[in-house]
């Protein structure tokens, strides 16, 4: 359906209540370039449009437009460096939000709207147009390609979204210019996605249309040999950084002191896993707790929680097992079991670790650690269940409900 003056007209108030503007980085797409601006100007008023090195004759159809803001790159460097310019550019003009749109023609400025709706409705938050990937001409590799960045996301965030390579967005720009981004190509789309949400922001999606070209129409840079090395390569780096810092943190920032009460009631005492999965959260949190892996403890606890569906509160709680003033209790029964199961007598001292005595020996602490911290977890779990048996908790009335 035609969209009315009026309708477009309310749609640029609402940009510039909002201070947002559009941003459309391109390479190469002198096809479709103009199209898509003129479609992005009967919606909003503030555009800008990054220039990629392009060799056609993008820069003459640029020069037809003097209201669109351009930055030129004189040579490619990429579609992430181009949206870092973009919204760089965006933060100096004093804009809030950016909603960045491709330049080939597969999504509608009509759809600008469920954007603005949504940040009015949730402020702060980068929102993904997630795209419907059943119409047609969906090629079967960007269907599998999103899919498995789908997958990373989850394990890097613990949030599950439908669609991460949308390049369909709304960005915070105020909020990201305090995230230090260093990708230069395609794969900035998930560094800046993931690295919000390790910052609090709320990254959320709202569904939008999609077209793509038929295959012999269909412009696309992305190179899957180059591209999706450069992809793994990132998530690799993301997927570590995740585990050892910052899940635990997002946890940690979820159950802080003010709402520490209410989260013990909710996750603890009143959370619908059955008495098995609470059970399991007591004991693969004293596993870790134990477990001789100093400085990966809790790191690892947390990203287990998250990636068996435990109850990530339980388990963090029980993984405290190993705080500052626990620790020489726990160093001791390490090396009373390593004693016991080697049948061998020692004295580790842990004030002079890097002499020739201790080092030798140390391996005594090492494996009843581990053994203690596969005792503790197994213990844990049986005492746990057992007490929620005993004192009546029942799965029926508490399962989780998919």
């Amino acid at each position: 359906m035609e969209e009315t003056a009026a309708h477009k007209a309310y749609v640029k108030e609402k940009f510039r209540q909002l201070k947002c503007c559009v941003i459309i980085p391109t390479y190469n797409n002198a096809k479709t370039i103009e199209a898509v601006i003129q479609s992005t100007l009967e919606y909003c008023d503030d555009v800008i449009v990054i220039n990629d090195g392009c060799t056609d004759n993008t820069a003459s159809i640029l020069s037809r437009y003097p209201s669109v803001h351009v930055v030129d790159h004189g040579v490619n460097k990429g579609k992430g460096m181009a949206l870092r310019n973009g919204f760089s550019k965006a933060v100096h003009l004093g804009f809030t939000y950016v909603i960045s749109i491709d330049s080939d023609g597969q999504h509608f400025p009509k759809d600008f709207i469920l954007f603005l709706n949504k940040v009015e409705e949730k402020p702060g938050s980068l929102i993904i147009g997630a795209r419907n990937m059943t119409v047609d001409n969906v090629p079967n590799k960007s269907t599998f390609g999103n899919k498995f960045s789908n997958f990373w996301f989850w394990a890097e965030t613990g949030i599950s979204l439908p669609d991460t390579q949308s390049g369909f967005r709304l960005y915070p720009v105020q909020r990201l210019k305090k995230i230090w981004l260093f990708t230069t190509k395609f794969e900035l789309e998930i560094e800046v996605i993931v690295k919000a949400a390790w910052r609090g922001i709320p990254v959320i999606s709202v569904p939008v249309n999609v077209y793509y070209a038929p295959q012999g129409e269909r412009v696309s840079h992305f190179i899957p040999s180059r591209d999706s090395t450069r992809i793994s390569f990132l998530n690799t780096y993301l997927v570590v950084l995740a585990a050892l810092f910052w899940r635990p943190v997002m946890i940690l920032r979820s159950v802080n002191f003010r709402n520490l009460k209410n989260a013990w009631r909710k996750e603890v005492i009143a959370s619908h896993e059955t008495s098995k999965t609470k059970a399991l959260s007591v004991g693969v949190g004293l596993f870790f707790g134990i477990v001789p892996i100093w400085g990966f403890q809790f790191a690892l606890a947390i990203f287990t929680a998250v990636f068996f569906k435990l109850n990530k509160v339980i388990v963090g709680l029980s993984a405290q097992i190993s705080v500052p003033p626990l620790i020489p209790f726990v160093l001791y029964a390490s090396i009373k079991t390593g004693e016991f199961v080697l049948n061998k007598k020692v004295n580790l001292d842990f004030n002079n670790l890097l002499t020739v005595e201790t080092l030798s020996n140390l391996y005594v602490y090492y494996i009843g650690a581990t053994i203690l911290s596969i005792i503790a977890g197994l213990a844990g779990f049986l005492v746990t269940w057992a007490l929620l048996k005993l004192f009546g908790y029942k799965d029926s009335v508490h399962e989780r409900r998919p």
